[in-house]
C-alpha cells in the first residue's frame, strides 16, 4: 500500500495528468486564473506518482463525481438512498462526506463581488434568517457594512442567526439563490459549504463601529448573554497585539501575572514576541528572556489559557477607556 499523500491541490493536478494533453486543455478553459496557476505549478511539481496513489486518488474522485450528481439529481436525502442500495451503508456515508467537503462551489460568489449598497437595498426587506444566510456568504467588511445600515430591531436579529448558523441544507440555498438570481441576472451554483457561526460573526464584528458594536451587544446580552460573551471571546486574539500602539501595550503589561507572559511568548509567533519585548524596560526583558530558556515542555491549553487571560486584560483596559484597539468601522477621533 502507498505511503504518500497528495494534498488537495496536488490531487487536482494528478487528475488533470491523467486526462492528457487534449483533455486537459479542455478543462482549463473553464478554470480562472488563479485556478490555472496554482494548477500548473502543481503539475510542475509532480514529476512522479506511485501507480497505486494514482489509482485511489482517481477512484476518489469517480465516487466524489457519482455522489455529487445524485445530489444534484435528487436532493441528500435521494442521494442517500441510491449510494447505500449501490454500495452499502458506511461506504455512502463516506462518499456523501467526501463530497459535501471537497466539491464547495463558491454559492453566492458573485455579492462577494457586488457593492455593499446594492446588496443591502436588494436584502434589507427579507425575513433576518435569509439575510443571515446571504450575508454567510458574503465578505467580512461587506456584512459589517450592511448590519451597521438595517433597521435597529432587525440588527440583532440578524447577527444573533448569522451566530447559530451551522450548516444550510442545499434546498434552502438553492430557494434563495433562485430568488435572487432574478435580480443579479447570474448563474449561481448549489453549494453545501458550513455557513455562519460564532468566528464570523466576530469578525463582522471586528469591522464595525463602535457605536453600532455596542448597540448590538447590550441587546443582544438581553436575549442571550452566553452567546453575547462567546463572540466577545473571540473578537480579539492574541495575536492581534501587534495592532495596538506603544502606550496600549505597555499599559497592559503592567497588568498582567509574568508566568502568563511567559507562556503566551513562547506560544506566539515572532512578530508579537518582537512587539512585546520592544515596550518592555530592559529590566523585564530580561527577567523574561531568563524564564523563556528554562520554560519547555508546555501543554498548549496552558498556552492557550495565559493568551485568554491577557487578552481578558486588554479587552477590560479597552472598555475602561484605558487603550485603544485599532478596528474597521467608523470610529470618530477626537483629537
Amino acid at each position: 500500500m502507498a505511503e504518500t499523500k497528495l494534498t488537495g491541490k496536488q490531487k487536482a493536478a494528478a487528475i488533470i495528468i491523467s486526462l492528457g494533453a487534449e483533455d486537459a486543455s479542455k478543462i482549463y478553459k473553464f478554470l480562472k486564473e488563479d485556478e490555472i496557476e496554482f494548477l500548473t505549478y502543481e503539475i510542475a511539481r509532480l514529476q512522479h506518482l506511485d501507480p497505486q496513489v494514482m489509482e485511489d486518488t482517481l477512484k476518489d474522485f469517480y465516487d466524489i463525481c457519482i455522489t455529487q450528481k445524485v445530489i444534484t439529481e435528487g436532493g441528500l436525502e435521494y442521494a442517500r438512498n441510491v449510494l447505500e442500495k449501490a454500495f452499502g451503508s458506511q461506504a455512502a456515508t463516506n462518499m456523501l462526506e467526501r463530497a459535501t467537503k471537497t466539491l464547495r462551489t463558491k454559492a453566492f460568489d458573485f455579492i462577494r463581488k457586488a457593492d455593499y449598497k446594492s446588496l443591502l437595498t436588494i436584502i434589507q426587506n427579507e425575513h433576518p434568517q435569509t439575510i443571515a444566510l446571504i450575508l454567510s456568504y458574503a465578505r467580512a467588511d461587506q456584512a459589517s457594512a450592511i448590519i451597521a445600515e438595517l433597521p435597529k430591531e432587525k440588527r440583532i436579529d440578524v447577527v444573533e442567526r448569522i451566530a447559530k448558523m451551522d450548516r444550510a441544507s442545499p434546498e434552502i440555498i438553492k430557494q434563495v439563490e433562485d430568488a435572487l438570481e432574478k435580480k443579479f441576472n447570474s448563474i449561481i451554483s448549489v453549494d453545501f459549504t458550513e455557513v455562519g457561526g460564532v468566528n464570523y460573526i466576530a469578525d463582522i464584528m471586528n469591522n464595525m463601529d463602535r457605536g453600532n458594536e455596542k448597540y448590538i451587544f447590550d441587546e443582544l446580552s438581553k436575549k442571550d448573554v452566553k452567546l453575547a460573551d462567546e463572540i466577545r471571546k473571540r473578537m480579539f486574539v492574541f495575536e492581534d497585539i501587534v495592532m495596538l500602539d506603544s502606550m496600549g501595550i505597555q499599559r497592559f503589561l503592567r497588568e498582567v501575572d509574568s508566568k502568563d507572559l511567559v507562556f503566551a511568548i513562547k506560544g506566539s509567533n515572532k512578530e508579537v514576541a518582537d512587539v512585546l519585548f520592544s515596550n518592555m524596560s530592559t529590566k523585564m526583558v530580561e527577567a523574561i528572556q531568563s524564564e523563556l530558556e528554562y520554560t519547555h515542555n508546555l501543554r498548549l491549553r496552558d498556552v492557550e489559557e495565559s493568551q485568554q487571560r491577557i487578552v481578558s486584560v486588554i479587552r477590560r483596559l479597552e472598555e475602561e477607556g484605558e487603550l485603544y484597539i485599532a478596528k474597521g468601522g467608523k470610529d470618530d477621533i477626537i483629537v
